[in-house]
């Protein structure tokens, strides 16, 4: 089966209305909320566990009981949570004006020419190792390889290396089924942490 349903249709089942927001301001919002880390858990709560909890609670269920369930459970949440978005987005706006044609070339040029060689040279050099390791030969991902989130292959084994910061970066919905390989630049070199 499939079909579509509309803002509108949406709106008739749960009685709530959206905000409309100017053309960009909700992007950078969600984006100034991700830095500042306003809406997690540990400031908002767990929506995931708290909606079923109120449901379970309340006979009829309706935007407004909602509000006030939530409010008398976590009072201050909403308010901590704009007040951490909110310097987040006087950071930005600082930022911004910083921001010209020039800065942004060098910014174009260090994502596609720097981090691009050192990634890829840096994932070179540590399958060879991992290849010198075992005894084994190795070679880099083809591109459809690479779209499932493969860096290489040593002997018959994928892998996926990624910088140490990968572990940290929750926000990445990427699901990798093969052996990661983390690695760490020090001033002498490479910290390598391989599965197996």
């Amino acid at each position: 089966m499939k079909f579509t349903l509309s803002n509108e249709k949406i709106k008739s089942y749960n009685g709530g209305s959206s905000t409309n927001f100017p053309k960009y301001t909700s992007q950078l919002i969600n984006w100034a909320n991700q830095n500042a880390q306003g809406t997690r858990a540990r400031v908002v709560g767990q929506m995931s566990d708290l909606f079923p909890e109120y449901t379970a609670q309340s006979e009829t269920v309706s935007m407004d009981e909602w509000n006030t369930w939530y409010s008398e459970r976590h009072p201050d949440a909403i308010e901590n949570a704009t007040d951490k978005i909110s310097e987040q987005i006087e950071n930005l706006k600082t930022a911004i004006k910083l921001i010209d044609r020039n800065m942004i070339r060098d910014w174009v040029e260090d994502l596609v020419i720097t981090k691009t060689y050192n990634g890829l040279y840096v994932q070179e050099v540590i399958l060879s190792a991992i290849a010198e390791r075992k005894q084994a030969t190795f070679r880099l991902a083809t591109p459809s390889e690479e779209s499932k989130g493969i860096d290489g292959f040593v002997g018959d084994t994928a892998y996926s290396v990624k910088a140490d910061t990968y572990k940290t970066m929750n926000r990445l919905s990427e699901q990798i089924d093969y052996k990661m390989v983390y690695y760490t630049k020090t001033k002498t070199g490479l910290k390598i942490e391989v599965e197996e």
